[in-house]
């Protein structure tokens, strides 16, 4: 597998309409395969996610099962000019690194949301609703954390090692639909321990929540400092 970086240039009108679009750049990502490229052999799928360092800098992450060619985004979005629009590498290394007890920072964008009925309507079917509140998305992945295989220890202040950086609703129309997508938003950073290697790695490779075609679900790890 491998995990992809690239930095948008946010000033071009092609990133614009990516930025604004969880539709449109997932289709973006996916046109960076073959069409048959792009499920992961372990059962997962080729997820993404948006950092948002700054206002103006933006950075994608793809991770896939063969590595992505990115040309049509650099013209698009990026830097044509420059060498080396992305840097891909391969993931499979730090897989199998993962051992129980080992912390890792985190960084993860989800779709954090519960299912219910709307009451308004007798005999309505299960839906999902998003967690709008900041408490209720924390929740959400504290009491998911273990069936991913990890705990979020405390810190120095007693309380779990997480943080929201962002948090944001999303509106956008999928293809062929009149009837707009509203999506909650979170972005989790945080230290995590590892409880069963195995059970994270297959949250990582497959992606954790809803909404993985729309830029949710891809946790990122590094050395907890």
């Amino acid at each position: 597998m491998y995990l992809t970086r690239m930095r948008l240039n946010t000033a071009r009108r092609g990133a614009g309409k990516l930025l604004g679009s969880p539709q449109a750049m997932h289709a973006a990502v996916l046109h960076g395969f073959p069409s048959e490229a792009a499920a992961s052999p372990e059962g997962g799928r080729t997820l993404w996610r948006l950092d948002f360092e700054s206002r103006h800098d933006a950075l994608l992450y793809v991770l896939s099962a063969e590595e992505p060619d990115l040309t049509h985004l650099v013209e698009q979005a990026g830097w044509p000019t420059r060498s080396g629009g992305w840097e891909s590498r391969r993931y499979d290394t730090l897989l199998k690194r993962l051992g129980a007890g080992q912390r890792w920072a985190f960084r993860l964008t989800a779709n954090p949301t519960r299912s219910g009925r709307n009451h308004k309507k007798e005999g309505s079917p299960t839906q999902h609703f998003g967690h709008v509140t900041a408490g209720q998305q924390v929740d959400w992945l504290l009491h998911r954390a273990e069936r991913f295989g990890f705990t979020v220890p405390t810190g120095s202040s007693g309380e779990p090692n997480l943080a929201l950086r962002r948090r944001e609703q999303r509106r956008f129309h999928r293809s062929g639909s009149p009837k707009p997508v509203t999506l909650q938003f979170a972005t989790y950073e945080g230290v995590l321990e590892v409880e069963d290697p195995e059970s994270l790695r297959g949250a990582l490779v497959s992606g954790i929540g809803r909404a993985k075609a729309y830029g949710c679900g891809l946790m990122t790890l590094a050395p907890a400092g």
